[in-house]
């Protein structure tokens, strides 16, 4: 599932295994000895060029390798392999409505994920059984002090906690093999991977808190021209995120990154019970790479125009014809029904669909399509892109994988769980603190080659309206995100959520606006009517949210003309506008005060 409007990460309880994958509003057998395990980390440590002394990842290590030594010689079964993550957060946010600030938030997370490995690299104790693949790590909140007993003993408790749940979990997955039908891939539970040092110094966060709150007074404070809308907000936020990885195999990692967002959101309910939103969001890696004041202006504009606009527009009837999808529509309409698909966890799981399971090798998109993951890549024509990291959370480094080339299924993304015909990772391991790792998505990119000017593209929707004598095509200038099924027990569907669409006439008559729609359909159909792209990319940032929880992505993509898309009638309410007059005169600002420096146009107390 994807979803773009998250100003923060939360941490949050182990979810059963998930159905719907989405994203924010929407990001490897070996048996390793312990001496020659101390060797490598002893040679490797000190001839790495960018090593640097790190409190925290050193005590990591230190107390990995104890736990580690104890446990091989007195558990049984022995551990294999183990691993320590830290991830370690500061965040400042604030918000505000109608001129007022309405909240700030401040904070510093340390979060432990422990890894547990028993058995051995061909059966472990992460072995999928149906889909179950077993929560071990607890994501325990650590010191944010460098204080070395208070650190030890919280890795001391969770390694002794996630030791004896494996166990346990190995012994049923020992007798399950026996009893239930052999899997179809038999590949290993684990790969055998290098083993990666690397040590960067911690992002540091620069949030100027009181210049923000007083942006955000200003800039919400143009919404009290809206009388119509109900709600709105501005919210700012920056927030680092360090993390400190280290194995049993010799892995020491210490990397990190910004995150800081605007976004702005505004909401309103016709006449009919419907309920509008819109919204509109900035990302960039550092606060100070955030838009300026007319940027914003003009975005809080479009905001408040767009929904003001759907308030008076009819209602959307359920309709099939072809549609073009704007860059960003694209990129989520890619993400949901192709992206999931093809994360590695899901072809060894025989709960899944496994669409694409026996595809390599073939054609699954149009062959003027390719499709890139790419975590390395930063930026797309100078915006930041969310997904791009240095190693995934299984210590491997990131790297671009080429999904699909001119049309043909190349391989999967993986994290260092093998599946049949693809035995490494591709550093596609990925997690939110708290939930164990599977393989998922990254930074996105679809190319093609059959690419022609907005104009162009526009033309040739026409022309299919036309062609198949429908009354008008419809173009999705907007999303707010969507969601997919993958499970086989379940509909092998997606939905993908539009806010902004228009209806387009072959006549020459405007585009008309309409509202309360959702787009609906079906993978493998909805691949094969995929006519040609616009030669312009666009970038959607967001949440993705699945298994391992809610990860940083981005979805880029040009405009695609697809010659068949179905809408449904989005869900509404029976509930009435509110029935009391707004508690100001919007046009005297009377009841209400302002703050100082109000951009052109806002009303001010009189």
């Amino acid at each position: 599932m994807l979803l773009p409007w998250t100003a923060r990460f939360h941490f949050a309880h182990l979810i059963p295994r998930k159905r719907f994958r989405g994203c924010s509003w929407c990001y490897p057998s070996r048996l390793t000895l312990f001496s020659r395990t101390r060797l490598a980390l002893f040679f490797a440590t000190a001839c790495a060029a960018n090593a640097q002394t790190s409190f925290l990842l050193d005590t990591l290590t230190q107390e990995l390798n104890r736990n580690y030594s104890v446990l091989r010689q007195k558990g049984e079964p022995a551990p294999y392999f183990m691993s320590y993550e830290v991830t370690e957060q500061e965040y400042h946010s604030v918000s505000a409505t109608l001129g007022a600030i309405e909240s700030t938030n401040n904070g510093k997370e340390r979060v432990l994920d422990v890894t547990v490995r028993v058995g051995s690299p061909k059966l472990d104790n992460y072995h999928s059984l149906r889909g179950n693949r077993g929560q071990f790590t607890s994501g325990a909140l650590l010191s944010y002090e460098d204080n070395a007993n208070a650190i030890k003993r919280r890795l001391w408790i969770d390694t002794d906690r996630a030791y004896r749940g494996a166990a346990e979990r190995l012994i049923r997955i020992k007798t399950n093999t026996q009893v239930k039908v052999a899997s179809e891939d038999d590949s290993d539970d684990f790969s055998q991977e290098s083993a990666s040092t690397f040590r960067e110094p911690a992002p540091k966060l620069q949030f100027d808190l009181a210049a923000w709150s007083e942006r955000v007074r200003n800039l919400s404070s143009r919404f009290l021209n809206h009388p119509a809308i109900l709600t709105s907000h501005i919210a700012v936020s920056g927030q680092t995120d360090t993390r400190y990885f280290t194995s049993t195999e010799g892995a020491a990692i210490q990397h990190g990154r910004g995150f800081a967002r605007v976004i702005i959101s505004a909401s309103a309910k016709a006449q009919d019970g419907t309920d509008l939103s819109t919204g509109e969001t900035f990302e960039a890696v550092d606060p100070s790479g955030l838009p300026k004041d007319d940027v914003l202006l003009a975005a809080v504009e479009r905001v408040a125009k767009d929904l003001e606009a759907l308030l008076s527009a009819p209602e959307a009837e359920p309709f099939v014809g072809p549609a073009i999808f704007s860059g960003r529509a694209a990129g989520v309409f890619f993400h949901e029904i192709f992206g999931h698909r093809v994360e590695g966890h899901r072809q060894k799981d025989e709960s899944e669909g496994q669409t694409f399971t026996r595809s390599v090798g073939t054609k699954v998109l149009p062959d003027f399509l390719s499709v890139v993951f790419d975590p390395t890549r930063r930026k797309v024509d100078g915006i930041d892109l969310n997904g791009w990291y240095e190693y995934d959370d299984e210590g491997v480094k990131g790297r671009p994988v080429t999904a699909v080339e001119n049309g043909v299924l190349k391989t999967f993304l993986m994290s260092r769980s093998p599946i049949h015909g693809v035995e490494h990772s591709n550093g596609h391991g990925r997690r939110q603190p708290g939930y164990e790792i599977v393989s998922r998505q990254s930074n996105l990119i679809v190319e093609s080659s059959k690419a022609v000017p907005e104009a162009e593209l526009r033309k040739m929707l026409i022309e299919e309206v036309k062609r198949q004598n429908k009354p008008y095509g419809l173009y999705f200038r907007d999303i707010t995100g969507g969601f997919t099924t993958t499970a086989r027990a379940g509909l092998q569907a997606f939905k993908v959520l539009p806010v902004i669409v228009y209806r387009v006439y072959p006549d020459g008559r405007p585009d008309e606006l309409v509202r309360g729609t959702d787009i609906v359909g079906t993978p493998l159909a909805s691949f094969a009517k995929i006519l040609a792209t616009s030669d312009k990319p666009e970038v959607f940032n967001g949440y993705c949210g699945a298994e391992s929880g809610q990860v940083p992505v981005s979805a880029v993509s040009p405009a695609i003309l697809v010659s068949e898309i179905e809408i449904e009638k989005t869900a509404k309410s029976n509930d009435r506008p509110p029935l009391l007059p707004l508690p100001f005169d919007t046009e005297s600002g009377a009841g209400f005060q302002p703050a100082a420096g109000l951009p052109p146009g806002a009303r001010s107390q009189q």
